[in-house]
Parts: C-alpha cells; sequence; structure tokens
C-alpha cells in the first residue's frame, strides 16, 4: 500500500514498514475514524506499540511509522473540528 502524507511524503508500506509496524498501521486506520481526541488516538498507537504483534512484544516505531502517525494525528484534529 502506497502512503501519502499531508506534506507530500511518499511511503511504501511494504518496503518502509515492517510486518509488525503494518499490524498496527491497520489498527490505527480504524482508531484515526472513531478516536473522540487526538489524545485517544495517541493512547491506542502507544498501547498498539507495547503490545506489539502476535506475541513479538514492544516494537519501536520506524521515522516512516513516526511520519504516518504524525499525519494521521493530523488526519483526527481536523475530522473533530467538523461541525
Amino acid at each position: 500500500m502506497l502512503i501519502k502524507t499531508k506534506n507530500g511524503k511518499r511511503f511504501d508500506t511494504d518496503q518502509d514498514l515492517t510486518p509488525p509496524e503494518r499490524h498496527i498501521l491497520q489498527k490505527l486506520f480504524a482508531w484515526e475514524a472513531m478516536a473522540e481526541s487526538v489524545l485517544q488516538f495517541r493512547e491506542k498507537k502507544k498501547k498498539a506499540l507495547d503490545d506489539g504483534w502476535d506475541g513479538s512484544g514492544s516494537i519501536s516505531a520506524s521515522p516512516a511509522l513516526k511520519a504516518i502517525c504524525k499525519d494521521m494525528e493530523k488526519k483526527v484534529a481536523m475530522r473533530l473540528q467538523k461541525p
């Protein structure tokens, strides 16, 4: 999957993210649409990174995942500002 952030950065999830990061990103796509605040989105992201994937344990976000998550946070904030 190709992801383009608002600031023009492009990421290929197959090349730029590890399998555990891709799994976490799938969860975060749902939370991007459901979070009731940016803080809640950040908490869900932290929990997902702490829990890891398939028993892998805690995961450190790569620069690519950090950039994607920062863009997702902005989208959450914009969604919440709409009447």
